[in-house]
């Protein structure tokens, strides 16, 4: 990337974690040029080839059982989505989110999302939805009830600090619900399609989820959202949910070409070889500025014992732009593409630019 004087940066965010293959990948470009030449838009109440070859290439992919979908344009939407399905196929109201979680800014997804300054602008939100300790099997097995229509987690919290979740806690939500007829919803907006090391970051931990919310990089950079569940649950509603933009041609051929790239150059294992490395080498290099090192395949995030906004500043004067993950996390979501040698340069830039804020020095 370069700015308007021509400097050159490092895309460390991907932007937000949409360019899952890295800005304007050739075979993205290609796929949206061919498309746009043959149909741009097409109604979701029509057949159009392009959706019905992504619904295919994604149940090949999406854990097992799960293999009905609904198109949409982002995460959020997806969770929307995730969330009417819930109350319409258990015939409850309440959904339980969690502390720290992050699910999206529209009214519903805002409900499960829990920084109050995201919701408190916004208040009253969505009656019904509670939320629960991250991590605590205890609150988890209190607050699921005959009235639960469904529990919504992140694997790994991504806005909330980049916090992953042990097997033990998702196993024990995923027997609750089992056990007490709620759904359990996951957000894989930004865990899922590789970046976790995975194709799905519930796969690598042998977690079913009922439905699955996927969104960000799926279409390379154009916008889409995906909503997948289970088969036995049946299908929504007709005329109860729909998208007039969702499942276009233009956004499937795009999601069929990152899913091609996705595939044969390995992606997902790639991700797991540099993330075990770039973890290993920031974990191995201990500084008093650093209280953790966090995240799986290339997510990851470093929690500071400061705020983070001055180490982001000194990276961008560096070329790297970075993400902040709450008040003192700087998180790494890059394109899945990187090269080793990129993600070198990024690991000295940031223990450069923690050497400075420590000595005291101006980092701009």
């Amino acid at each position: 990337m370069r700015d308007a004087d021509g400097r050159t940066y490092l895309d460390m965010t991907s932007g937000q974690g949409v360019a899952l293959l890295g800005h304007s990948h050739p075979r993205i470009v290609e796929a949206i040029q061919r498309q746009a030449e043959r149909l741009i838009t097409c109604p979701e109440i029509f057949y159009n080839d392009q959706r019905a070859r992504l619904l295919e290439r994604l149940a090949e992919h999406t854990p097992e059982g799960l293999t009905r979908y609904f198109l949409c344009n982002s995460g959020a939407e997806a969770v929307e989505g995730a969330m009417k399905l819930a109350r319409m196929v258990t015939g409850r109201k309440q959904i339980l989110a969690a502390q720290r979680g992050f699910h999206g800014r529209t009214l519903g997804a805002l409900s499960a999302t829990w920084n109050p300054r995201f919701r408190d602008p916004f208040l009253p939100l969505l009656p019904g939805v509670m939320h629960i300790s991250y991590e605590d099997i205890g609150a988890a097995e209190r607050a699921i009830s005959a009235s639960t229509a469904a529990v919504i987690l992140e694997v790994i919290q991504g806005e909330g600090g980049v916090h992953p979740a042990s097997l033990e806690f998702l196993t024990a939500v995923r027997d609750l619900c089992s056990k007490r007829g709620a759904l359990l919803i996951l957000d894989e907006v930004q865990t899922g399609l590789g970046r976790t090391g995975a194709w799905f970051a519930c796969d690598a931990m042998g977690i079913q989820p009922d439905v699955l919310c996927l969104g960000k990089g799926i279409a390379g950079g154009l916008p889409m959202g995906v909503v997948c569940w289970s088969e036995s649950l049946g299908r929504m509603k007709e005329g109860s949910h729909g998208s007039t933009l969702g499942g276009n041609p233009l956004a499937c051929a795009a999601a069929l070409a990152t899913l091609d790239v996705l595939e044969e150059e390995d992606l997902p294992n790639r991700s797991h070889a540099l993330g075990e490395r770039l973890l290993k080498e920031f974990g191995g290099a201990n500084h008093p500025l650093v209280r953790e090192i966090r995240g799986r395949g290339l997510m990851i995030g470093i929690d500071l014992r400061q705020r983070v906004t001055p180490a982001l500043k000194g990276l961008m004067t560096r070329g790297v732009l970075a993400l902040p993950a709450g008040p003192t996390v700087l998180r790494l979501l890059p394109p899945l593409i990187v090269q080793q040698s990129e993600l070198d340069h990024v690991r000295q830039a940031i223990f450069e630019v923690l050497e400075e804020i420590n000595d005291g020095r101006d980092v701009d």
